[in-house]
């Protein structure tokens, strides 16, 4: 087995993201490899007036997104020692955009966290069920308690 070179961290936000933060970290340490970290600000499809008043369409709310995501993966990235060229946010669906990170970026190992789905949440599927099926390298989920 060949250690891993370049470890990519999915990151969600959630209040369990310092613990699948510092898995990544141990396993970057363990294998002397990169560790990158990326967000994905999901696609908002407001393009019908049915929410009514509720959401102002001359606001551009995915602007507003990326620069918080950018300054809460520049906090994660500062506590890691992730250098900023390696801090990427992205838009779209989180399933397909962190395998595509993953591939263009040289990744061979993914971390993110996955909750235990039950109920629709098992029809639907999970980032990180799709982005196991899908990824072609290497992807630990880990296990995130439900509290």
């Amino acid at each position: 087995m060949q250690p891993y070179r370049h470890i990519l961290l999915a990151a969600d936000f959630s209040e369990h993201g310092k613990e699948v933060a510092d898995h990544a970290k141990d396993l970057a340490e363990r294998y002397q490899a990169k560790l990158s970290v990326l967000h994905v600000v999901d696609n908002l499809p407001v393009t019908d007036s049915i929410y009514g008043p509720i959401i102002p369409f001359d606001v551009d709310i995915t602007e507003q997104l990326l620069k918080a995501s950018k300054e809460k993966l520049d906090e994660i990235g500062e506590r890691l020692g992730i250098p900023g060229k390696r801090r990427w946010v992205e838009v779209g669906s989180p399933k397909v955009e962190i395998v595509r990170v993953a591939e263009e970026e040289g990744v061979d190992l993914i971390i993110l966290g996955s909750h235990s789905r039950k109920g629709l949440g098992i029809l639907l599927g999970s980032t990180a069920s799709s982005v196991i099926h899908h990824a072609g390298c290497d992807v630990l989920a880990v296990r995130l308690k439900e509290d």
